[in-house]
């Protein structure tokens, strides 16, 4: 499968990663990393998108590169913005998720929990509704924490599954309509401001219902 490159430089490759394809090798599937080695040579993965999830992603091309990238991450400067449809309206146009989320290895899926124990880690992000088409929503969201499976649970918790998310709720037989929209980071090598951007394919359900909505210009480097 391709992997199209947004941009490439000797440090890091930023690359719209297609549905399907898994951020890491799974089972004998290649992983993103593993289909651009042919072309890029050795990668180096700082984070990371689900399987089912397409759009941006970032990974380093030095073993530097990478560490500079992971402790940016872990100081809170690499800032993810994600593309959704929703299965219902949010109460709001616009606010602020915080959730405690527990992670159940085992099953393969994370929970909202009302306290803090072993295992659970607080989620938080904010949105806006950009379109409402029927009983569907385009949401963007801005995650302030990076939580397995964060945007889905936090949805759905709220009666407003993503669509095409069985897994959390979602009556709807479309891919997942999540989208991992822009990236902005520090260039690990420059500390120049580096946005990457990139759109799902609005020809495509549901992001067809909101093809008006997905316009705007994608400049990256």
């Amino acid at each position: 499968m391709t992997v199209p490159v947004l941009y490439a430089d000797g440090a890091l490759l930023a690359v719209c990663k297609p549905a399907g394809v898994p951020s890491e090798p799974i089972s004998g599937t290649p992983g993103v990393a593993d289909l651009l080695a042919g072309e890029y040579g050795p990668l180096w993965l700082v984070h990371r998108l689900d399987r089912e999830t397409a759009g941006v992603m970032v990974l380093a091309r030095t073993r530097e590169a990478a560490a500079a990238l992971s402790r940016e991450i872990e100081d809170g400067g690499f800032q993810k913005t994600y593309l959704a449809v929703t299965d219902g309206v949010p109460a709001s146009p616009q606010g602020e998720y915080r959730d405690l989320l527990f992670r159940d290895a085992k099953k393969g899926r994370s929970y909202i929990v009302d306290r803090v124990r072993r295992g659970v880690r607080e989620a938080v992000l904010t949105y806006e509704t950009l379109a409402v088409c029927e009983s569907r929503a385009l949401v963007r969201v801005a995650l302030q924490t990076g939580r397995t499976h964060q945007i889905r649970v936090q949805f759905a918790g709220r009666g407003t599954p993503l669509c095409g998310d069985g897994r959390y709720g979602s009556k709807s037989k479309t891919p997942l309509a999540l989208f991992s929209h822009r990236v902005c980071l520090r260039h690990p090598e420059t500390g120049d401001e580096a946005v990457f951007t990139a759109l799902p394919d609005s020809t495509q359900a549901p992001w067809n219902d909101f093809s008006a909505a997905l316009t705007g210009g994608e400049e990256n480097g």
